[in-house]
């Protein structure tokens, strides 16, 4: 049995300040998706919602919600979270249950109005949770990790803040070809040094925003899309939700000490490369197959760190990829064209299937300017807070 599933539709709502429920996003998505896949809402089997927990209790049964906005219909629903996972882990329960044969055709809906500022944890004193424990304890904000990230690279691999400048150069450049990213102005390095440093060495706009926001996708069997009409859709044919193996010894979000490796030899392969391997053995493709990737950019370092855990250049190499113009639109193997977070911002259970969203019109040829010529093979990646993995493979 094949492992791949079609992407008849997808869909956005644009990313901003909107100042209204995630579900009137959700739904503009979803609504969107549905147009885009020519599939009537009671004619979907089921909907896999990515949940918010911004959005009161509505938002932890995110699939429910967005079933009822829509109008009930008798369609399994399904709620997952997995932080910035989520839309990745929304995607695989859908792939799930068409490949198992419970649904034809699945809707899935990823939405979210963030707050101001940079994320925090939910109220009420947890001294068990390393979440809440790095604000309280160290007063460790997200920009502050990103800061240690970039930190780590300038240390290990000699990066420099210019390189990371130029990382946001090329993603507001394709942002700004995007109707549905926030931020739709190109920037210069010269203002991305003048901005205010918010992590040194990082200033504000080498660090992503919280932004509000919705996604969604209709996936079917391949042999519904072929009766459907669809001879050559996009097909999904990888999703990886791996997590990490012990001892990790890079600090990452939210840990305040790394796992003790005094006894145990350290994983070869660490966390973010072993996300994209899973996908790619997954697929039966390699990074040098991808025509583009979509990468989880909530800083400009970061970016670069992805290009090295996918394989797209050695260890170390990235920032040199990054000044061959290798990840810009013409090169080698373009990263972000969608403008990636850079541009669009936090909206954390939408952001994984707009990764999707991207791809696919890519793979279709419908992206417009951004438009990667071309393209077959595309990689997304990102991860979620506590070890959830997040990659997706899809081809045509």
């Amino acid at each position: 049995m094949t492992a791949e599933v079609a992407v008849l539709g997808a869909g956005m709502h644009p990313w901003g300040k909107w100042g209204r429920s995630f579900v009137e996003y959700g739904v503009a998505a979803a609504r969107a998706a549905l147009t885009d896949a020519g599939v009537d809402w009671r004619d979907v089997d089921a909907i896999v919602g990515a949940d918010t927990v911004r959005g009161g209790y509505p938002g932890h049964v995110a699939g429910a919600t967005f079933a009822r906005a829509l109008g009930w219909q008798g369609a399994r629903v399904t709620s997952v979270y997995a932080a910035c996972a989520s839309g990745a882990q929304a995607i695989g329960a859908a792939r799930a249950q068409i490949l198992a044969g419970l649904a034809e055709v699945v809707l899935v809906v990823g939405a979210d109005a963030a707050p101001k500022g940079f994320f925090r944890p939910a109220g009420g004193d947890r001294p068990d949770d390393p979440d809440w424990l790095r604000f309280r304890v160290l007063g460790a904000t997200n920009p502050t990790y990103f800061g240690l990230y970039a930190r780590r690279r300038m240390a290990v691999h000699g990066d420099t803040p210019e390189d990371f400048a130029q990382v946001k150069v090329k993603n507001s450049a394709m942002g700004a070809l995007n109707p549905n990213a926030r931020y739709r102005k190109r920037v210069t390095a010269q203002e991305v040094a003048a901005s205010a440093v918010v992590a040194d060495p990082l200033r504000l706009l080498d660090i992503c925003a919280t932004s509000d926001g919705g996604a969604a996708l209709v996936l079917s069997s391949l042999e519904f899309a072929r009766r459907h009409g669809v001879a050559r859709p996009v097909r999904i044919s990888a999703v990886s939700t791996v997590s990490p193996r012990y001892p990790t010894t890079v600090l990452d979000l939210p840990d305040i000490a790394t796992d003790s490796a005094a006894a145990v030899e350290p994983v070869v392969e660490p966390f973010r490369a072993s996300i994209a391997r899973a996908a790619y053995e997954e697929a039966g493709v390699g990074p040098g197959d991808l025509s583009l990737a979509e990468v989880y950019d909530l800083s400009t370092a970061l970016e670069l760190q992805w290009y090295e855990d996918l394989g797209l250049c050695g260890e170390g190499e990235a920032a040199k990829l990054l000044r061959e113009g290798a990840t810009a639109p013409g090169g080698r193997i373009p990263v972000n064209p969608s403008g990636g977070l850079s541009s669009f911002g936090e909206a954390v259970p939408a952001q994984a299937i707009a990764q999707v969203c991207e791809v696919t019109w890519q793979l279709r040829g419908q992206a417009g300017e951004r438009q990667i010529a071309g393209a077959r093979v595309a990689v997304t990646a990102n991860q979620g807070l506590f070890g959830h993995g997040s990659a997706v493979v899809a081809v045509r």
